[in-house]
């Protein structure tokens, strides 16, 4: 059985004030079933990824809600993976699918994040860690700031190759139009920017944003030429916060999901040319990159300030669409937009950040602190 996208839409992310959740989410369902070509009745069912509605908007029964605003009565289910509610979401839709219970189906995220203040958003965020991390005091920058300390003691990684990150996303998102921020990023830029969480700088920590994202999903049996199929989903789980931890240097989640996913379509790291992966906070990006297998560890950060991981150098590139960083982070649609814009490359339809000769890619999602991972691996059939 083959899993392919037949059609996507994504809203811009940003701080759309002007937007109501059902509004981006009739946006992107409706542009990604133009795409696709299908009427609305031949979707079957329904994948809602979304982290936040019942905090923010007090609601959560996503599922009937968008099939009711859709205007199709079927089978609707609300994923919930903290960040990697997308990833979540699209595996859920693909196991679907994989069992015939179905055989076109439908896959949304939306977040709606930025009516509320920072520190609330900031305290709902936490839902997704530990208790301890929670009475502590904790929130993400804090704690992605202690896996930079680790990384950076024991690799030797600087503040200016943690910067470079931002750096290379910010000029990928100038050239995204849908991306939160249009404009590119100096390394002094990010270096002098206002520490959030040591070393973390403020233009290293993605954002607060609004948006949704749509795939429409069906199952044949052989690809259509000039397709993109997915031929691997897996995810994989570790502790919920980093006290139970052997290690602050690598996320196991990833490593776990990852090889399973190169094992399961017998490929390797070296085959991909493109990759989004979950640049929550730049180390989280560095951790990605190595975890994931496509370098050694200790040798991307150097790497990454060497121009390495763009679209305009040679070999892999990394976050094309800007990443978290650039292109913004509405919680429950980011792991959606990363599968849309692999679907994107691989189909040569990118413009001004197009990857030359993109044959295969893959996504990485991640919920907390590496909680969850997912990973998707993507072909374009010619």
């Amino acid at each position: 059985m083959n899993i392919s996208i037949t059609g996507c839409g994504q809203t811009k992310f940003g701080e759309l004030w002007d937007s109501s959740p059902r509004s981006l989410a009739r946006q992107a369902v409706f542009t990604a079933i133009a795409d696709s070509g299908i009427n609305k009745k031949s979707i079957q069912a329904i994948f809602v990824s979304n982290m936040l509605s019942g905090i923010l908007g007090m609601q959560s029964h996503l599922g009937a809600l968008f099939a009711e605003e859709l205007g199709i009565q079927v089978p609707a289910f609300t994923i919930e993976g903290a960040c990697a509610s997308g990833g979540l979401a699209v595996h859920s839709a693909i196991n679907s699918l994989l069992s015939q219970k179905y055989n076109t189906v439908l896959v949304l995220g939306v977040e709606k994040m930025t009516d509320h203040s920072s520190e609330f958003i900031s305290s709902a965020l936490m839902g997704a860690g530990s208790n301890e991390e929670r009475l502590a005091g904790a929130t993400f920058p804090a704690l992605y700031a202690l896996l930079a300390r680790a990384h950076m003691e024991k690799y030797g990684t600087t503040e200016s190759q943690l910067a470079s990150v931002s750096v290379k996303n910010h000029f990928h998102a100038s050239l995204n139009p849908l991306a939160q921020f249009s404009h590119p990023l100096t390394l002094d830029q990010v270096i002098r920017s206002s520490s959030v969480a040591s070393p973390l700088k403020l233009l290293e920590c993605s954002p607060i944003s609004d948006g949704a994202a749509a795939i429409i999903l069906q199952s044949s049996s052989s690809p259509k030429k000039d397709s993109v199929e997915i031929i691997a989903s897996e995810v994989a789980t570790d502790t919920l916060g980093l006290a139970n931890r052997n290690s602050l240097t690598e996320l196991q989640s990833t490593k776990k999901a990852a090889k399973n996913a190169f094992t399961s379509c017998g490929i390797t790291p070296s085959d991909i040319d493109i990759a989004e992966v979950h640049d929550c906070f730049s180390i989280a990006e560095i951790l990605a990159i190595e975890d994931i297998g496509f370098d050694k560890k200790g040798e991307v950060a150097k790497k990454m300030e060497q121009g390495k991981y763009r679209i305009d150098s040679d070999g892999l590139v990394i976050n094309s669409s800007g990443g978290l960083k650039g292109c913004g982070h509405p919680i429950g649609a980011t792991g959606v937009k990363q599968i849309i814009e692999i679907y994107n490359q691989l189909l040569g339809q990118c413009k001004d950040r197009q990857v030359k000769n993109a044959q295969l890619g893959l996504t990485h999602n991640v919920g907390g602190t590496g909680a969850t991972a997912v990973i998707h691996i993507l072909k374009k059939h010619d």
